[in-house]
């Protein structure tokens, strides 16, 4: 249920995005949410890749969930009919210049890229026992289909299946209206077939702070412990639906324009494909 750099399985994925104001600057921003189970299934090290629409991320971009570790699986109790179980799923310095930034997040080194061109040269940095092989087609492909996109690349080698905490990370959208979460599939290591049905295991979550207070979507219950800089970059109501029990859907990501979102109607949410 992802891009992959080697054999891997992905299960429980869920994806969520949100629009709102930044609780700083005030600046219009979405915040993307993403968690799975992670196997690793090839003899080495592997990675996953995302693609955000966004010209540059920093680390700093990324939010520490810290001991709140269930962020996402409120949001998916919030919205899964009472006779669907969730409790038995898996889950899972800016320059001008282009540059690679890495960092550790829980199971995975991340490298933060805005040209897809210079991963290879930074490898040297993720320790050895997570450095993934990587194709020139997979880059290529990216930096093709996604040249004005930050590319995230999460590297991991854990053999058994292991719940990942969620990367919660902010970025100025390249346009505030579209509302896309990345779920092209591939575990080959090389470019995902943009022609092929794939099956899908997602939860699909969008948020707007612009959303009508009153009927809209459903309550997301926050601990009143947590943290105030992570309650600021969650929504108070969510909606959104499964995608999966054996389900198939044409490769792409999912996206929904904020006036649809606005309106509540999820079956404009579409497949989209570069």
């Amino acid at each position: 249920m992802c891009i992959s750099t080697a054999d891997a399985a992905f299960s429980g994925t869920v994806l969520y995005c949100g629009r709102q104001r930044h609780p700083e600057d005030g600046g219009l921003i979405h915040v993307l949410g993403y968690q799975n189970t992670a196997e690793n299934l090839a003899d080495g090290p592997n990675a996953m890749l995302l693609h955000l629409p966004t010209g540059q991320l920093t680390p700093e971009q990324f939010i520490s969930v810290g001991s709140d570790d269930d962020v996402l699986r409120r949001m998916v109790d919030a919205v899964a009919p009472p006779e669907v179980e969730t409790d038995g799923m898996d889950w899972m310095d800016a320059g001008p210049e282009p540059v690679v930034r890495v960092f550790e997040h829980d199971v995975y080194t991340v490298l933060l890229a805005d040209d897809p061109g210079l991963i290879p040269a930074a490898l040297h940095r993720v320790p050895w026992k997570r450095r993934p092989q990587l194709t020139p087609e997979l880059l290529t492909f990216y930096a093709e289909r996604f040249p004005d996109h930050a590319i995230a690349l999460c590297c991991f080698d854990n053999a058994d299946a292991k719940r990942a905490k969620p990367l919660l990370v902010w970025y100025s959208p390249h346009d505030p209206d579209q509302l896309t979460v990345p779920a092209l599939d591939s575990h080959t290591g090389g470019a995902p077939d943009l022609d092929a049905d794939v099956p899908v295991d997602h939860w699909v979550l969008f948020s707007s702070d612009e959303a009508p207070s009153d009927g809209w979507g459903a309550p997301v219950a926050h601990p009143e412990r947590m943290r105030h800089r992570l309650r600021s970059f969650l929504p108070d109501r969510v909606v959104g639906r499964y995608y999966g029990d054996g389900q198939t859907l044409r490769n792409g990501d999912f996206g929904i324009r904020h006036r649809d979102l606005l309106a509540g109607e999820l079956d404009r949410v579409e497949r989209r494909r570069p």
